[in-house]
């Protein structure tokens, strides 16, 4: 037989019950008591059961967090601080990678492995929170939400960046603009365009429809959508992206087509990643704090977990602010 918790509990004169407390960190033992215990397990080998602290708690300390982009440098940026901030907190990371929600089995996430998921790629068309719900498993959501009352969700001020992109072009005398924006089902994608939107007519500028091209956040959405976007006529001299990768895409296409940025055409991206600052690039775009849109989610699931939170839903918003950088100028 291997050491058992009943010998930490002999070797360190209390009871079993106290020594599971002890080391999960209970703050009602004390810390003299939770000392003794660990000094014990330490000189015995002794290693915590997962499997039985579940069985007693009906905790596993595990998160599921749901992505389903992997492939988007914008989820790695989100995805490290998330990890370390559920750690800070006592819970493990298990990442969940499929093409789309609806392809995540319900399995993976109800079969009592876990106690919350965080949803980083959530479209507002998806099933699967009402899956959640109905198996009442806390989930919050991360980036994106669905855009109803009653969400659990850690999210950036969308609308706000897009106001504030449309303000500074229109200062810079930009009257023929156009945006590739996110896929009309991600509140990102239609938050970020609604802002720029209503900017824009705030200041008496139009966007026209052909002048606007929606597609997944990615770079082939920008590359591709730029030609036809310099077919109009007037050809417009700024484009609006959805977020810095699509921008990189446009910046390329620009590049392809012989077309000087910033000086034929401003581009403008949002998220600001880390890459954006890259000499290569030094994209103009919209800030918001990665890391902590991450940890906001993360102690918000926890606070759901352990019933903290308000029933009727909380959502968190980061604010932005626009960073000028070198791929943006006056209108000629």
């Amino acid at each position: 037989m291997g050491i058992t918790s009943h010998d930490v509990a002999r070797l360190a004169g209390v009871s079993q019950p106290t020594v599971s407390r002890a080391l999960r960190d209970d703050p009602r033992v004390s810390e003299a008591t939770r000392e003794k215990v660990r000094r014990a397990a330490q000189a015995l080998n002794y290693v915590p059961s997962e499997a039985g602290r579940t069985l007693s708690t009906r905790a596993t300390r595990r998160v599921g967090v749901i992505v389903t982009d992997l492939t988007n440098p914008f989820y790695p940026h989100v995805i490290a601080p998330l990890h370390d901030e559920l750690s800070g907190l006592g819970y493990r990371m298990m990442l969940i990678t499929e093409r789309s929600d609806e392809a995540v089995a319900e399995e993976k996430l109800l079969d009592q492995s876990m106690d919350g998921v965080v949803l980083a790629t959530a479209t507002t068309d998806s099933r699967l929170p009402a899956q959640l719900e109905r198996r009442s498993m806390p989930y919050v959501f991360l980036n994106r939400d669905t855009g109803r009352a009653g969400d659990f969700a850690s999210v950036v001020d969308n609308e706000g960046g897009g106001r504030l992109v449309a303000r500074e072009l229109v200062a810079l005398g930009h009257r023929h603009v156009a945006g590739v924006f996110g896929a009309a089902n991600t509140t990102t994608g239609r938050e970020r365009e609604l802002g720029f939107r209503l900017a824009l007519a705030e200041a008496g500028v139009g966007l026209a429809e052909d002048r606007v091209v929606r597609g997944a956040f990615e770079y082939d959405t920008g590359y591709r959508a730029l030609p036809a976007l310099l077919d109009a006529d007037p050809a417009p001299t700024a484009v609006f992206c959805g977020n810095d990768v699509v921008a990189i895409g446009v910046l390329n296409a620009a590049l392809a087509a012989g077309v000087k940025v910033p000086d034929d055409l401003t581009v403008v991206g949002f998220d600001d990643l880390p890459m954006a600052a890259w000499e290569v690039f030094r994209l103009t775009t919209v800030r918001h704090d990665l890391g902590e849109l991450s940890r906001q989610a993360a102690r918000l699931l926890v606070r759901r977990i352990a019933g903290e939170v308000d029933p009727g839903g909380e959502r968190l918003v980061l604010p932005t602010e626009f960073v000028p950088r070198a791929t943006h100028a006056r209108a000629h």
